[in-house]
């Protein structure tokens, strides 16, 4: 007998969350099938009534982690603009908290690699997702004759992740706790000149 659709639906939801704490730990390619479907309390026969392979899991599980990170990392933020929302969210993101977290808050640092070495449905997933969290940064950024609101958008999210990643791989390190500093203080003097209307804070 078939499963209600209601339960199927929650058996989809708990696969998908066992694999976002997996892979913030282990990455795509670290992560087994076998580990996910254990770590969710389910048979490994059941994965495919979910999911038609592992490459399909991957896809759905960075389509929920940037979603969720598009929520939760600017969340609060909603009514500021300029640099007073980017010194928030970058000094939100860029913290010793988020690089010392013992599960990782955001995948991202440990899954990008993987995603350089994964099947172009992969990057696609990628590049869609990239493209929703550009165009809801942009609502509160500027734009000029120097860099359109788009442009700030990517390049900060591009600063704020190729940091924390490279803040998490020199962990205990001198370096680590200066690459988080020096980012948060960049992305504020780009924002001071791009915005100089606005008040933000120096890191």
């Amino acid at each position: 007998m078939p499963h209600p659709p209601e339960q199927k639906q929650s058996t989809h939801e708990r696969i998908l969350e066992a694999a976002g704490g997996l892979f913030r730990q282990k990455g795509f390619l670290g992560t087994s099938v076998d580990t996910v479907m254990r770590a969710a309390g389910l048979t490994v026969g059941g994965f495919y009534a979910h999911f038609g392979s592992k490459q399909a899991l991957l896809i759905e599980s960075l389509q929920r982690i940037m979603s969720r990170q598009r929520v939760d990392w600017p969340q609060g933020l909603e009514d500021l603009k300029g640099a007073e929302w980017l010194s928030h969210l970058v000094r939100r993101y860029l913290s010793r908290a988020h690089r010392d977290a013992e599960v990782p808050v955001c995948a991202l640092p440990a899954v990008l690699s993987d995603v350089v070495r994964g099947d172009a449905d992969l990057k696609e997933a990628l590049a869609h997702e990239l493209n929703l969290t550009a165009e809801t940064f942009a609502r509160h950024l500027p734009s000029d004759e120097r860099a359109s609101a788009r442009e700030r958008a990517l390049a900060t999210y591009a600063l704020c992740v190729g940091t924390l990643t490279l803040a998490k791989a020199t962990a205990g390190t001198a370096v680590s706790d200066e690459l988080l500093k020096a980012a948060r203080r960049v992305a504020m003097l780009a924002a001071d000149s791009s915005s100089p209307g606005d008040s933000g804070s120096t890191p």
